[in-house]
């Protein structure tokens, strides 16, 4: 390892859970967040992005992560493509495509929630979730991000784009990033397990489960 180099501290001993795609499936988040053996205290959880979306409840999962964070304040949280959706419609960049990839379920969803004198349907709270999200997260053995990673370029000077975008280049490239990937976005009937990457979306939307992997003991656990 660079001594000049500074990645996330992990307590020895201790352990990485990565959840993957939650999509709204609000009952399926809570019943694996009962189910995963994590320590709070000294273990590190990470989402890998699309909370909201094509699901029936991406309100109580987003309050869900919020109410989360609050307690836990070092959980990491990954923007994910739903997200930078969101954000492009909310700011008038792109209306359509959000809407034609789940987002008119959301917004019904957050509207059924919006108190009558509410400037917006979504709250102030969660737009600051939002706004606070990652593209990425780096240990001294992974790197996590929500789609994947161009081959050969450095994380540094990886776009936003591909990390929250990028699918087939990334998926089918054997190419050694240097350290494992962790990933969600492209779903897969049960985990992709690779030596270079770990992906981790498991279709809960789609009827099938929603999927954590404990690191680095590779350890899977499903809703």
């Amino acid at each position: 390892m660079n001594p000049k180099l500074k990645y996330a501290d992990q307590e020895q001993g201790s352990s990485i859970f990565a959840i993957g795609d939650i999509h709204g499936c609000y009952d399926k988040l809570c019943a694996l967040m009962d189910r995963i053996p994590i320590d709070m205290t000294r273990d590190t959880l990470v989402f890998i992005g699309d909370y909201i979306d094509r699901g029936p409840r991406s309100f109580d999962v987003v309050e869900y992560l919020v109410n989360l964070q609050q307690l836990f304040p070092e959980i990491v949280f990954l923007k994910g493509n739903h997200e930078d959706m969101l954000q492009r419609y909310l700011s008038g960049e792109d209306r359509l495509t959000f809407l034609m990839n789940g987002g008119r379920q959301t917004l019904e969803d957050y509207l059924s929630h919006a108190g009558q004198n509410a400037d917006s349907p979504i709250p102030e709270g969660h737009m600051a979730f939002f706004n606070r999200l990652r593209t990425s997260y780096e240990t001294e053995d992974y790197i996590f991000v929500h789609a994947g990673l161009r081959p050969k370029v450095q994380l540094a000077q990886q776009s936003q784009k591909d990390l929250v975008w990028i699918r087939q280049k990334f998926i089918y490239s054997d190419y050694n990033f240097g350290k494992r990937v962790v990933f969600g976005h492209t779903p897969f009937n049960e985990p992709f397990v690779k030596e270079n990457k770990i992906g981790i979306d498991t279709g809960a939307v789609y009827g099938n489960q929603l999927t954590c992997v404990q690191l680095p003991q590779v350890v899977f656990f499903s809703e």
